[in-house]
């Protein structure tokens, strides 16, 4: 039942806790645009994404008047687009790049995601011509986002893709040096990658989903430190507690607005991803949730084991208020959007391998880190097949969105403006993995994962 002290703490948290409903996405599938001819092909996607997401942004600005809750960003995912171009017979995937720009403001979305291809286990049809045409299809689009998922615990990871990756990854912040090197910050490669995951730059349609579903991504640091401010005394079970009710009160949120979203648009309703996204605002960020637990600056001893005790009350916390919690669900560590991350990364409290030790707890991996633009490519792969391994052993999600800054050197800034934030650029070593990159073949998923 809805009483006045419910209203009146939604409405503070939204006003002055920068609670939110980070991305309402439309989930579409592309499996009925398959045509050997490019050009049909294309126009199949462009009408089957403008006809099934006219309405999704008008839609989400009427939820926002209706009930009072910003809806930051209305987005589409649709179907790994590798398998669209294994089936033409002119394999130019740049081409379908275009399209989902093309489509993307027509229906005047945020971000497109699915430029993706999945090659855990090795390369099908359309997978290298995809995978190879990334640098160039970012640099001509501005909202297309784009993900390759390169490991899972069941296949164990695919070392040339890894080897690829790298290569990639420089090539993308090479071509777009003078945006700030905005191709590689809407390149994600996953391990574990989830097939209803409303966030991006990693949003894909997975082969398993509904041919067309709403997924909803909330958000809320900002309130769950403000909670957490209140009781600077209690023990850490307490804590838990409080964590776990705050997030039950983000995710009904969250849960209203995605049924509310499926019944306007006529589309099923898929998942709440009870994401802790931060952004560069002050009072919206994962870090000052941590220090808010106790530690005197995210990335001291303690971090881990902070995020840890964070990312598993927020998803229990989640599972209790919705039987459709997935995606990634948990805390986000994006260090160029999270204003606490930027300042430890300034002041040299939080690094790299501290970044790397806090993945094997959070929600995802290390997000939308700034390297040195000289960086090798291998070195690039050898930190993917590192947060590859962690994903794998431990069957979780992991992903990376490094930002090579062409140009730039450790302690400079690279300045993304928006969302994005600014990043610092962090340090990484300068001993070479090469020799181990460049073997290729398949790391073996481990023991556990060979079940009867």
């Amino acid at each position: 039942m809805l009483n006045a002290h419910n209203i009146l703490e939604t409405i503070r948290m939204i006003q002055d806790e920068c609670l939110d409903i980070r991305t309402i996405t439309m989930g579409i599938s592309l499996l009925d645009c398959i045509d050997p001819d490019i050009d049909r092909a294309c126009e199949k996607v462009y009408e089957k994404i403008t006809s099934k997401a006219a309405r999704l942004v008008e839609v989400g600005r009427q939820i926002e008047k209706e009930y009072g809750i910003p809806i930051i960003n209305k987005r589409i995912s649709v179907t790994p687009i590798a398998m669209l171009t294994a089936a033409c017979t002119v394999r130019e995937p740049v081409r379908f790049a275009k399209t989902l720009q093309r489509a993307a403001e027509t229906c005047g979305v945020n971000f497109i995601g699915g430029y993706s291809a999945l090659v855990q286990k090795g390369f099908s049809a359309g997978d290298l011509e995809l995978i190879n045409s990334i640098p160039e299809a970012l640099s001509v689009t501005d909202n297309v986002c784009s993900s390759v998922n390169i490991g899972s615990s069941k296949t164990g990871i695919n070392m040339d893709a890894v080897r690829l990756m790298g290569s990639i990854v420089l090539r993308s912040a090479e071509l777009t040096a003078d945006r700030q090197c905005i191709g590689p910050a809407k390149l994600v490669v996953f391990c574990n990658a989830p097939e209803d995951n409303p966030f991006m730059a990693g949003a894909f349609h997975g082969v398993g989903e509904p041919d067309c579903v709403i997924n909803v991504g909330v958000s809320g640091p900002g309130v769950v430190r403000a909670a957490l401010v209140k009781h600077p005394e209690v023990s850490i079970d307490e804590i838990a507690d409080i964590i776990k009710k705050t997030a039950f009160k983000i995710t009904r949120m969250g849960q209203l607005v995605g049924t509310r979203a499926s019944e306007l648009l006529g589309v099923p309703f898929g998942i709440v991803d009870l994401s802790l996204a931060p952004t560069p605002a002050i009072g919206d960020s994962v870090a000052h949730i941590l220090e808010a637990i106790g530690l005197e600056q995210c990335g001291t001893h303690g971090t881990t084991a902070a995020l840890a005790l964070l990312n598993d009350a927020v998803k229990k916390g989640g599972v209790m208020a919705s039987s459709h919690v997935g995606g990634l669900s948990g805390a986000f560590i994006p260090v160029s959007e999270d204003a606490g991350m930027i300042d430890a990364a300034l002041a040299g409290t939080l690094s790299l391998d501290k970044l790397e030790a806090m993945t094997a707890v959070c929600s995802v991996g290390l997000d939308m880190v700034v390297v040195p633009g000289d960086v090798t490519a291998e070195t690039i792969s050898a930190i993917i097949a590192d947060e590859a391994a962690i994903g794998m052993v431990n069957h979780k999600t992991t992903a990376v969105r490094l930002i090579p800054a062409i140009g730039k050197k450790e302690g400079d800034m690279l300045e993304f403006g928006g969302l994005l934030g600014s990043g610092p650029v962090m340090r990484v070593n300068s001993q070479s993995a090469a020799q181990f990159i460049n073997r290729g073949g398949r790391i073996p998923a481990p023991m556990h994962s060979i079940k009867n």
